[in-house]
């Protein structure tokens, strides 16, 4: 999720530049503030104590400000460390074009989900956004 945000911060600004609605100087600027983004990105992951997978699921719920403020840091950190374990030990090569896995999976989140009290409500939405997370860290798994 981090990096698509990134990405689409570093394509709206050189379009911006493309139509001439910025100058050289302002690109450089912004690709300045965008790398600090990114070192801060990082090293948030540091101060939390999570790996760059557990801080992308970390990321995923913590979209969902109730999910912050009911649950808290560090709870959203356990169950972001318990998504990646779940995720890795259940994807395939081929997960996500296969609805039995994917089925599995969602149920595998939600109960996950469930058993630390995030609210109901947004339970659907978290669970959609994790998959999607579980989606992208999952090629480079397969990879491994």
């Amino acid at each position: 999720m981090q990096a698509r945000s990134f990405a689409e911060m570093l394509e709206q600004t050189i379009r911006r530049y493309q139509n001439r609605a910025i100058e050289a100087a302002q690109v450089i600027e912004e690709l300045i503030a965008l790398a600090r983004d990114m070192r801060e990105a990082n090293a948030r992951g540091e101060k939390l104590d999570l790996s760059e997978e557990e801080l992308a699921f970390y990321d995923a719920l913590e979209t969902n400000d109730s999910a912050v403020k009911v649950l808290g840091d560090e709870t959203l950190r356990t169950i972001a460390r318990e998504l990646v374990k779940t995720v890795r030990n259940n994807v395939t090569i081929d997960w996500t074009l296969r609805e039995n896995v994917r089925a599995t999976l969602r149920v595998l989140v939600k109960r996950i989900l469930r058993k630390y009290g995030s609210p109901p409500d947004k339970q659907e939405r978290a669970t959609e956004t994790v998959l999607e997370q579980a989606a992208l860290l999952s090629v480079e798994w397969a990879m491994a």
